[in-house]
């Protein structure tokens, strides 16, 4: 099926099912500990093994030697290969570093060895007794302020540039220059990369923890130099990724490599100390943000430029890429720079981007606003824009961040906020109130499925999307549910396994939209061969409680497939009339209410509030639990996140969960969540725009305008850790 022109009425508008706030179909699972994640998979092959890896000490330079006799005659130990031991494995376009083969090595932890041992505890100590020397690069970067002060004056080649800026920001009667940074952060997800590899009969089996199936199985067909046909990856249930797992990683290598040294199954987890600096991290930025009004508050410029470290061939964290669209002005400069260093590899983690570039943008409308002397909200609200500012022949799809930001006020009680600075408190509290708000894009993604009707009226949907915690499961069998008008727990779905049509994947808030699309277009094909079975036109039929109503006849779909199935197959398409015409993307508004003890500095949220535009919302449980979720990252990345980077050795030295915090229930109070009832024809024949992401987006900006409407106090480094602040604090009375 093609979508090349906006969704008309159809099917899934019924919303007896879609829209409707069921349960998740995979939680039993989850909560009672069946669901089957990758390492715990023991019952998949027989005789599996355990391999550790290893991880380089250095952050570049070359391998001289590897002296492994020791681990070899360590007990329990099958095998050890060596990074030495083959040449560099080729790697897939999305990976910038290699992840292994060849004695160069890129970054700190970049895997060099695994050792298979019978068990867990026998390979890890015989890791331990590698002996590796290394002829270590000293001309290596690990400190971005450093190369920022470098490379600032660096002609950088535009991403956008409208009209005259620099004349335009010289000439208005207000403005402001501030610069921000945000550190790197680490996904931190709870399940750790992990795979388990089996080579048979020539083919090869990896049972993993991956967002993107058929991305991962090209890459791994590559690395090991098979046909397409001869891999197989199963990955149906994953305990977190936010982008991690995006692409193929050295666990799933190290796997399948001493599968294929020692002729048996053997699994590999990244242990948790070797995620942080092994995988990926979202990169430190650097972003300068200019803003000119007129006199009346609108926007006549607005320039962001942004500064991020990637390994050489990477491109950083674009922070300057929500600017491009979020608000109007008719003179823009938007630059972003990645500079070349040698840090672990930066890449895509939750609303790469939009999530750091939005903890400096929408502080900067803050503080023009203040020198404006206008309120935040009516700020945001005048500059709004309905088309995309640097071509305005190409309107927004549907943009209701007005109707956010207005709604969100009197949710949330603006109109009673802290209006100056420092001025409230309760107790020994300073109390302050931010907003912010938010943008992320709604791309799309080809996306196929697989439905069959079974002998007994039951459904089975096959594809090889996944579930990251999202509810993939759950909204999927709910738009089967709405096609075919059966119970949602009539309703089969198994996902993550690449021998199943090729989905979008979950990833850059695509995959809800997506992939239901592509279940959309496979339950029409198969309501086209009921109709043909019943010598009935598609459009007369009615498909309701297990039956199909055409001709004034009711026909139980049980028995209409006879002895065997009657299965369909179809993916979705999207024409370019989505991007070439219009910008699509989801909105919200960010509120945030804080204490910050005037004694200690300490910060606690107390309430926060998320309204959301993001077309029609498939499913409200699974739609708050995501937003709630990326509500919570935003307060860890304001407050407390952080990659320390030990600026000597080139490594995260906050590289667990120790010492790396994030949020954790006693942080997080009270949360609300409001969608705005819409839905957007240019998006989907579902009419639904994923919202993964956007839950993230603004949030953290959100809270730290809320420091300093509590404290007076305006920190613009990320995280907002009291030793930035202590000293300015108003003196108690």
């Amino acid at each position: 099926m093609r979508f090349d022109k906006p969704a008309g009425d159809n099917v899934a508008d019924r919303q007896k099912v879609l829209g409707q706030p069921w349960q998740r179909i995979d939680g039993p699972l989850k909560t009672t500990g069946t669901a089957p994640y990758a390492y715990e998979r023991h019952d998949v092959a027989r005789g599996q093994l355990v391999g550790y890896p290893v991880g380089a000490a250095i952050a570049k330079g070359r391998i001289t030697s590897m002296d492994t006799r020791a681990a070899k005659a360590s007990p329990g130990v099958v095998a050890v290969i060596t990074t030495l031991d083959m040449d560099r494995l080729p790697k897939g376009p999305m990976n910038v570093a290699y992840l292994f083969g060849g004695d160069e090595v890129q970054h700190y932890h970049q895997a060099i060895a695994v050792v298979v041992a019978e068990t867990f505890e026998q390979a890890r100590a015989a890791a331990a007794l590698i002996r590796t020397d290394y002829d270590e690069d000293k001309s290596a970067h690990f400190d971005l302020a450093e190369r920022y002060r470098v490379h600032r004056d660096d002609e950088v080649e535009p991403m956008a540039r409208v009209g005259d800026f620099d004349s335009a920001y010289a000439g208005a009667p207000a403005k402001i220059d501030a610069t921000y940074t945000t550190p790197g952060q680490c996904h931190a997800q709870m399940e750790p990369h992990a795979s388990i590899a089996e080579w048979k009969d020539g083919q090869l089996t990896l049972w993993t923890a991956n967002q993107m199936i058929e991305w991962s199985k090209k890459a791994l067909a590559k690395a090991f130099d098979l046909p397409a046909d001869k891999v197989r990856l199963d990955s149906p249930y994953i305990g977190g990724g936010f982008g991690a797992k995006l692409f193929l990683r050295a666990d799933a290598v190290l796997a399948v490599a001493a599968a294929r040294a020692t002729g048996r199954p053997v699994k590999v987890a990244l242990p948790r100390p070797m995620i942080a600096n092994n995988a990926t991290h979202r990169a430190q930025t650097i972003q300068r943000i200019r803003i000119a009004t007129d006199a009346d508050g609108r926007i006549l410029a607005i320039g962001h430029d942004n500064t991020s470290n990637t390994l050489p061939g990477g491109d950083g964290e674009n922070g300057a890429a929500p600017t491009e669209h979020f608000y109007a002005g008719e003179n823009r400069l938007l630059r972003d720079q990645p500079l070349e260093m040698h840090l672990p590899e930066s890449n895509a983690m939750r609303a790469p981007g939009e999530a750091a570039g939005l903890m400096a943008l929408e502080v900067a409308m803050d503080e023009m606003a203040e020198q404006l002397d206008m309120d935040p909200v009516e700020f945001r609200v005048l500059n709004d824009t309905q088309v995309d500012p640097g071509k305005p022949e190409r309107r927004f799809s549907e943009r209701h961040f007005v109707e956010c930001l207005q709604q969100g006020a009197d949710e949330f009680g603006w109109s009673e906020r802290n209006r100056k600075p420092g001025q409230r408190r309760d107790g020994a509290w300073l109390i302050g109130h931010g907003v912010a708000g938010a943008y992320r894009g709604a791309p799309a993604q080809a996306s196929g499925a697989r439905v069959a009707l079974k002998p007994d009226g039951r459904v089975r949907v096959d594809t090889d999307m996944t579930d990251i915690g999202t509810g993939s499961y759950t909204i999927i069998a709910q738009t089967a549910a709405e096609m075919l008008g059966v119970a949602v727990d009539a309703v089969e779905v198994g996902l993550g396994d690449s021998d199943a049509p090729v989905s979008a994947g979950s990833g850059g808030q695509w995959g809800a939209a997506s992939a239901t699309a592509g279940v959309y277009a496979a339950c029409v094909v198969l309501r086209e061969r009921i109709a043909e079975r019943l010598g009935a036109d598609p459009a007369t039929l009615e498909f309701v409680d297990g039956q199909v109503r055409h001709g004034g006849e009711n026909t139980p779909l049980a028995g209409l497939a006879g002895d065997r199935e009657l299965v369909a197959e179809d993916q979705i398409e999207f024409g370019d009339f989505r991007d070439k015409d219009y910008v699509l993307a989801t909105f919200g508004a960010h509120f945030v209410e804080v204490g910050v003890h005037a004694y200690t500095g300490e910060i606690r949220v107390r309430r926060m509030l998320a309204v959301c535009d993001a077309g029609r919302i498939l499913n409200p449980i699974t739609a708050r639990s995501q937003v709630i979720g990326g509500m919570t990252m935003g307060v860890g990345a304001a407050l407390m996140e952080e990659l320390k980077v030990d600026t000597r050795r080139g490594f995260f030295a906050t590289h667990d969960l120790a010492s790396y915090e994030v949020p954790v229930h006693a942080d997080i109070p009270e949360q609300t969540v409001i969608f705005l009832q819409g839905e957007d024809r240019y998006s989907s024949p579902l009419k639904a725009k994923g919202v993964g992401e956007l839950g993230i987006c603004g949030v953290s900006a959100a809270v730290a305008n809320a420091v300093y409407n509590a404290t007076g106090v305006r920190v613009r480094d990320y995280p907002i850790t009291l030793d930035k602040f202590l000293d300015q604090l108003p003196r108690p009375a």
